[in-house]
């Protein structure tokens, strides 16, 4: 007992023989909150701390000998393998969920969607590359072309193929990439989101196996231990996580204003009377356009588009062959990283300063991850090391050979290379190839979006799914409309590639920096490779990366600044959101309902059980929510069957359909109240028929009636409802205080209404109280009389209809607050909850079925 009960050592030797032999029990333990969970759930080291010191919301200044109390009470026995009711659904999978894998020839098939989707981005970049870095670094020899052209040879090695291509791409979390899918990851094998929300069940999802055991390495556990343990960590991640996010998106912003204008100053080319005002006019109706189509589904634009850049990329490697045969093969010798060094000794300054622009050609890195979505990783890695590098290398060569033969012709370098005789046809499919890439950044904009909200870390938009086939593909019209605003905000203020592509090369690197600092941490946690390996991938990735940084935030002056500005405000709103959440799930945490004074709702509220099925939506995963007593004081009655349910986001990208629902009973048997816990991955789609909502729900909780009534048919302990009786009975009255002030007495339990009693087949007058007599006793001995009995009252609630109940909660900060946390809270935070998608909408609920009663939180 003392071994059990000492918090840490005894707990964690104990932890595997009690998973498969062993568990804790508590005499009278039918009741949800008596339950003693098996392992640590918020950090608790003890079995009784799941959620709290007592796990009824009832806090320690209220019962300080209760913790004792309980310890005594437990006891460990030795019994089959343990069967937690909320794993009954997580337990009984036909076959394990795994991500799609694709054959050669899937792949072979999906190149050409790939292209249209992942590579835009990254493949219109030899449309700038050269301009940016010789407008920083004027070139007045053959060996500057050739430092130049060899940084960017090297660069587009290391970071695009080395680091993404053959490393981080692994990192997806089921198929899906992106910042908060590393987070993700790492949430799944630590504890280190900081919602305690989390349940040991969680880990029995099909899709939450991990492909690597992280148990084997002392290494790894240290880190696991140290990262759960820390608060400040868990902050820090969170912290870097959000500001790659706001990174992404500000990229989201630069690409297409660069991207476009970049393809339409190749009119400036073609035409000589073309100025720089009507290209800025030309690439802001072209950017209208874009985000007008931006509606309409990946799969059908990727695959119309996917020919299109599939003629780009040739054209990249049919002018590039041209261009070398045409002016000489002297500029293969760039592939000798000695010119780098002789690039910088000549003029270190301009050559550290050219950098940004040298970066611009690995732009696209991160989409190439983000934009995953329903790829594989292999369709990915063959179709950029087979077809996109190759071309781009050619192309990049092409222009170098150019230069190296025209000095003087070191700004537009891409179409003064093309051959006069395919020149408005190449202008063409350059402008389509930039229009394309500027779509597949928005494209995976929406998709970390849709993971920051599911995960809690932004305010929730509506969500448009353009496929019935595949659920990574998304719309946000509020996130379309106001990329397209900044993004034509960046093009009219800036009006020039110069200045746009250095704010470009910010945007990437804070992108790349925070990739590589997750990447770290998934190898050391979940990869578990070797520690030298590790440090070779941070030391070289991060060390260039940082200096790619310095390079770029030098010249911010020159107007760079106003992106940084941006990402900042993009990072405050979704630091705020998560706050706020945080907040206000602790605080209803602490503020739940007491299952003493639940069990003791009487008739002194003048509250009877109607007809119907109540669901009633919270976000506590333990407990009964603090609303569910604001409703009893403000309604007169409620209904026979109350499910309290639990809308809840796990950290995986999907939760097979079989897995979604776990149920719980709350009370015992005759107040037919449950705990159904929703869980859906941030990659899954909500249904939108309620209808259809209900009756999965419906099924899933008859099935854990069933599953319930065959477990207590094996059991041959004493009788739960006879532990429940003695309770009630020897409870003392307790006192509800109403939102009006009025204090109710609660020393008789529940009532049932005539219609529940009939269900039941008892015969109680409307209005009465809960009868423990001798006659539920025997219907609970005979097993499968009581099972017909709650199913078939189960069927006659839902016939009654289903009503579902919503609080509306207000959050404001306590007045002993500090000035800054008012602030935030009852001004940011409320104009983030005021202006973003309300529960209903999100929820998709009938409002001819809803009840709302409002309730203030104090946080």
């Amino acid at each position: 007992m003392e071994s059990g009960s000492g918090g840490g050592g005894g707990l964690r030797r104990l932890r595997k023989t009690e998973s498969a032999e062993m568990r804790w029990v508590v005499p009278g333990g039918a009741c949800e909150e008596d339950e003693i969970e098996s392992s640590d759930d918020g950090g608790a080291d003890t079995p009784a701390a799941a959620s709290g010191s007592r796990g009824d919301g009832v806090s320690d200044d209220e019962d300080d000998g209760y913790e004792e109390d309980e310890m005594l009470r437990q006891r460990l026995v030795r019994t089959g393998p343990r069967a937690d009711s909320f794993d009954v659904e997580a337990l009984d999978v036909p076959g394990v969920y795994r991500h799609q894998e694709f054959t050669l020839g899937r792949s072979i098939v999906l190149t050409l969607q790939t292209l249209g989707v992942v590579f835009g981005d990254v493949g219109t970049s030899p449309l700038y590359t050269f301009d940016v870095m010789f407008n920083k670094y004027p070139i007045t020899s053959k060996e500057d072309v050739l430092g130049a052209l060899s940084l960017v040879l090297y660069t587009l090695i290391l970071i695009p193929f080395l680091k993404y291509t053959l490393i981080v791409l692994w990192g997806n979390d089921g198929g899906e990439g992106g910042t908060f899918a590393l987070y993700s990851l790492i949430c799944r094998n630590a504890k280190a989101s900081l919602l305690p929300n989390q349940l040991p069940s969680d880990t029995r999802i099909s899709s939450f196996n991990l492909k690597v055991p992280s148990v084997e390495l002392e290494r790894s556990l240290k880190i696991k231990e140290r990262l759960e343990t820390s608060s400040m960590l868990k902050k820090l991640l969170l912290m870097l996580v959000l500001f790659g996010t706001s990174m992404v998106i500000a990229d989201g912003v630069v690409t297409p204003a660069m991207s476009v204008m970049s393809a339409v100053n190749g009119l400036k080319v073609g035409i000589a009377s073309v100025n720089e005002g009507e290209v800025v006019m030309i690439t802001v109706a072209f950017l209208i356009v874009l985000f007008s189509l931006q509606r309409f589904g990946t799969s059908k634009v990727g695959l119309a588009v996917g020919p299109a850049l599939f003629i780009w990329f040739c054209c990249l490697a049919g002018i590039g062959i041209y261009n070398i045969r045409t002016y000489g093969s002297e500029v293969l010798h760039a592939f000798n990283p000695v010119y780098i060094y002789y690039y910088f000794e000549r003029n270190p300054t301009q050559a550290w300063m050219s950098l940004g622009g040298c970066l611009l050609c690995a732009t696209g890195s991160e989409a190439m991850f983000a934009d995953l979505c329903y790829f594989s990783v292999r369709s990915v890695q063959l179709t950029f090391v087979f077809l996109v590098l190759p071309c781009l290398l050619l192309g990049y060569l092409g222009q170098g050979a150019f230069v190296m033969e025209n000095l003087t012709k070191s700004q537009q370098v891409f179409f003064l290379s093309i051959p006069s005789q395919a020149f408005w046809p190449v202008v063409f499919v350059a402008t389509l190839a930039a229009l394309i890439a500027s779509r597949a950044m928005t494209t995976a904009i929406f998709s970390t979006i849709k993971q920051a909200t599911a995960l809690g870390c932004f305010p929730r938009l509506k969500i448009i799914h353009t496929s019935r086939k595949f659920m990574g593909q998304i719309y946000i019209p509020v996130m379309n409309w106001f990329l397209l605003v900044s993004c034509l905000a960046f093009v009219t203020v800036f009006g020039s590639i110069n200045e746009i592509g250095n704010a470009y090369g910010i945007a990437e690197l804070g992108v790349m920096m925070m990739t590589t600092v997750l990447v770290t941490i998934i190898m050391l946690l979940i990869w578990q490779v070797n520690i030298v390996v590790v440090l070779c991938f941070l030391t070289l990735f991060l060390g260039l990366e940082l200096f790619f940084f310095s390079s770029v935030l030098g010249s911010a002056a020159d107007g760079s600044w106003v992106l940084l500005v941006f990402a900042a405000v993009l990072y405050l709103v979704m630091y705020i959101w998560n706050y706020g959440t945080k907040l206000k799930y602790e605080t209803e945490v602490k503020q739940k309902l007491s299952m003493d004074l639940l069990m003791q709702l009487g008739c002194n509220l003048g509250t009877v059980r109607a007809p119907g099925i109540g669901l009633l939506y919270n976000e506590l995963v333990r407990g009964v929510p603090a609303i569910f007593g604001q409703f009893l004081t403000t309604l007169p009655a409620m209904h026979s069957m109350v499910i309290f349910v639990c809308i809840k986001w796990v950290p995986v990208p999907v939760v097979p359909q079989t897995e979604r629902f776990l149920f719980r009973r709350v009370c015992p048997k005759n107040y037919h109240m449950f705990r159904c816990i929703a869980r859906y991955g941030y990659k899954d789609v909500r249904k939108e028929n309620p209808q259809a909502f209900e009756q999965l729900l419906i099924e899933s909780l008859e099935k854990f009636i069933r599953r319930e009534a065959q477990e207590l048919s094996l059991e041959s302990d004493h009788n739960d409802d006879t532990d429940f009786e003695e309770e009630i009975a020897s409870s003392s009255s307790r006192v509800l205080v109403g939102p009006n002030g009025s204090i109710y007495s609660l020393g008789v339990p529940l009532a049932e209404s005539a219609g529940a009693n009939n269900y039941a087949g008892a015969n109680s007058a409307p209005g009465s109280s809960v009868s423990f007599d001798g006659s539920l006793d025997e219907a609970m001995d005979d097993g499968r009389r009581s099972l017909d009995n709650e199913l078939s009252f189960v069927h006659k609630a839902k016939e009654s209809g289903v009503v579902y109940l919503l609080g509306h909660g207000d959050i404001r900060a306590r007045k002993e607050s500090f000035f800054l946390k008012k602030l935030v809270i009852n001004y940011f935070y409320a104009f983030l909850r005021k202006n973003c998608r309300r529960g209903i909408a999100t929820l998709s609920i009938p409002h001819t079925r809803l009840m709302q009663v409002a309730m203030q939180y104090m946080v």
